[in-house]
């Protein structure tokens, strides 16, 4: 964990740096390292009793809670404040009574996490599940330093500057990249495959939990230490100089490495500055900046959602050798922060950027060559599935949007029409709870009516609670996307097989674009497997279908029938979020001798029509003489059928208007357009 606290520091002895985002695999204690941060942070004065915590020196001119008189102020400690996934958006930015302000013409302002986290540590775990529209609000706060509430014609804004931490763990999902971006630096985690250090940290574990004030006890030394280094360093960064020659290998990394923008280049010099203080010197160093390099440039290469994070050293170490001046001094000895049991590699520096093990750009497996086979997944059909190699997908292309017709209640995304709290208005009700948005109109017009009997006399309303009006929304949701995807022998032509790949991926991306849920079923030989249960990594089911071999039977009812348990878990976990079946498969089906195998897969494929699934069936059939079996699928699923051909570019286009004319009751000509 050595980077991860090295970026902790980093960023409270330069809150400019930006903040950092961990990213790791689960158990590896990332919140708890974060939520350490919060003892080891110098203590902040506030003006007393201001609930924004404006500085005694500089107050907020705007503060609701001003003007403030000039104050000496008082001493506090600096706050971590977390923001939980599923908070509202009226928890993060603040909440306005709007009744008091129709009626009274009254400001009443409750303070959201933004404000509370003003000037100290705003921390997001799971940060890559965070809601759209609260991610949003998080992006606008960090680049204006502020928060706004609007709520009709009403107004607040008050200051909201926070250092940004947090954790993911990319097996459940990415990040937009809009919100990767506004992190400083970005730090792997994993845990060690060394059984001594594992030994070691059930150990403390365990001493903690039998007496957590003597183990706190055995550390504050060293807490304190590095509490008064973090504060020495504080002091002397603003006596860093950053000279031409660091500036100029800033600037040639970022262009080497092809980040975009120019915020890298800022977070690098920033990070280099800090590491100087860090380490007690007054002048940036080559060292420095490669460490900074190693931090803060890996999460901004990616180019699509598929791209693992990283950075070649090898490049860096040629880039900073070719731009290196003569004005460079080599970094003096790093002195031991802690000084404590953890020995030589237990400061927070120790890792010095060095990527954690089994974390790295380069320690991925190795690359299968083409006619290399592929071990089949875990659970698959086993030996004697006639298994070929796995070959790589065909490049993706972009799509057009497939949508689950009807209108849902899911969770907010960018795929399908639904009920929600954010978009436009269609109408007004009465609220359910507290009132999140108000129906100006609405409410006027249910107001109006009682003026007389409520005694008005005056130019104001007398607005009573049982006027007020909710406004209705409709935007967009995130679907469930199942792909059930046919690995038999009869799809084992290479080239078809990469093409098949190629266009999985490119719905994939899609997915990832749109904020879906996606699974993957694959069946071949004697039955079907979950390759993927439900998730939001797409990066995950992008890994597993490179995987993907082919060869043996093909077994298409197992694979609906598997599709169909998958889906009616999902349900009752998450009754809201509604499933788009797509189906890529040639419609062959086999199965034991004596068997009917089509006619299973007819029944298998008539539960999805009867509990309204949307589907569609990517048909993988060519050449000159086709038997249309696809088509008959699609029929049998109540979808529409689409070739790999028509796939591509623009061609989809029409998909959306099947998928949904192909479940409206009575629209038969559609239905069976793409089989005739």
């Amino acid at each position: 964990m050595d980077d991860l606290r090295l970026g902790l520091v980093l960023n409270a002895v330069s809150p400019a740096v930006g903040g950092v985002l961990v990213r790791g695999e689960k158990g590896t204690a990332k919140s708890t390292a974060v939520r350490a941060l919060a003892a080891l942070m110098p203590d902040v004065d506030v003006v007393a009793g201001c609930r924004f915590s404006c500085a005694p020196g500089a107050p907020d001119p705007g503060c609701p809670d001003g003007p403030h008189e000039p104050d000496a102020g008082t001493a506090r400690p600096a706050r971590m404040v977390e923001l939980p996934v599923g908070a509202s958006e009226d928890r993060l930015v603040g909440a306005l009574d709007i009744e008091r302000a129709l009626a009274d013409g009254v400001k009443a302002f409750e303070p959201g996490l933004l404000a509370d986290a003003h000037r100290g540590v705003l921390y997001v775990d799971e940060v890559n599940l965070l809601h759209d529209h609260l991610v949003d609000l998080l992006l606008d706060a960090a680049a204006m330093g502020a928060s706004y509430v609007e709520r009709e014609g009403v107004s607040v804004r008050h200051a909201a500057r926070f250092l940004l931490v947090g954790t993911m763990n990319p097996e459940e999902g990415e990040l937009r990249p809009q919100l990767l971006d506004r992190f400083g630096l970005t730090v792997e985690v994993a845990a060690s495959r060394e059984p001594e250090q594992r030994v070691e940290v059930v150990r403390r574990r365990l001493a903690y939990d039998d007496d957590p004030a003597a183990f706190a006890a055995r550390w504050a030394d060293e807490e304190t230490a590095l509490r008064e280094r973090i504060v020495t360093a504080r002091s002397l960064l603003p006596r860093v100089e950053l000279g031409d020659a660091a500036l100029r290998q800033i600037a040639a990394t970022c262009a080497a490495f092809e980040v975009d923008g120019m915020r890298a280049d800022i977070v690098m010099a920033r990070t280099a500055t800090a590491l100087a203080a860090w380490a007690g010197r007054t002048d940036v160093a080559e060292e420095d900046v490669r460490r900074a390099a190693l931090l803060a440039l890996p999460h901004r290469r990616r180019r699509n959602p598929f791209d693992a994070p990283g950075l070649d050293e090898d490049k860096l170490d040629e880039t900073l050798e070719q731009f290196g001046g003569n004005d460079q001094q080599d970094p003096e000895p790093d002195p031991d922060p802690d000084g404590g049991p953890d020995g030589p590699d237990g400061g927070p520096d120790g890792g010095g950027g060095i990527p954690p093990q089994g974390q790295g750009p380069d320690s991925g497996p190795p690359e299968r060559r083409e006619n290399e086979p592929a071990e089949a997944p875990s659970g698959g059909p086993g030996p004697g599935a006639g298994e070929q190699a796995a070959v790589r997908a065909a490049e993706p292309f972009r799509t057009k949007t497939l949508s689950v017709p009807g209108l849902g209640e899911g969770a907010a995304g960018r795929r399908s029409r639904a009920r929600t709290e954010h978009g436009r208005t269609t109408g007004a009700r009465r609220p359910r709870g507290a009132l999140t948005k108000l129906h100006l109109a609405a409410t006027v017009q249910a107001a109006a009516p009682h003026q007389r009997a409520r005694g008005r006399s005056g130019p104001g309303l007398v607005v009573r609670r049982d006027d007020l009006r909710q406004a209705a929304r409709e935007g967009r949701e995130g679907n469930l996307v199942l792909f059930v995807v046919d690995a038999s022998g009869s799809m084992a032509a290479r080239r078809r097989m990469s093409s098949v790949k190629g266009a999985v991926l490119s719905l994939l991306l899609d997915a990832y674009q749109r904020r879906d849920k996606v699974g993957l079923v694959t069946f071949r030989g004697t039955g079907a497997d979950v390759a993927l249960p439900p998730t939001s990594s797409v990066d995950a089911a992008a890994a597993r279908l490179e995987e993907l071999p082919t060869g043996g039977r093909t077994p298409l009812a197992a694979g609906l029938l598997k599709a169909h348990d998958v889906l009616r878990v999902e349900r009752l976990r998450d009754p809201s979020r509604r499933a788009l079946l797509v189906v890529v498969t040639d419609g062959r089906a086999t199965g034991a001798r004596g068997a009917d195998a089509l006619a299973l897969a007819s029944r298998a494929a008539r539960l999805h029509a009867a509990e309204g699934t949307a589907a569609v069936v990517v048909d993988c059939e060519t050449g000159p003489v086709r038997l249309g079996l696809a088509g008959n699928l699609a029929r049998e699923l109540g979808g529409t059928a689409v070739t790999l051909d028509e796939l591509r570019a623009e061609s989809i286009a029409g998909l959306v208007r099947d998928v949904q004319a192909a479940t409206t009751p009575g629209n038969s000509t559609v239905r069976n357009r793409r089989a005739a």
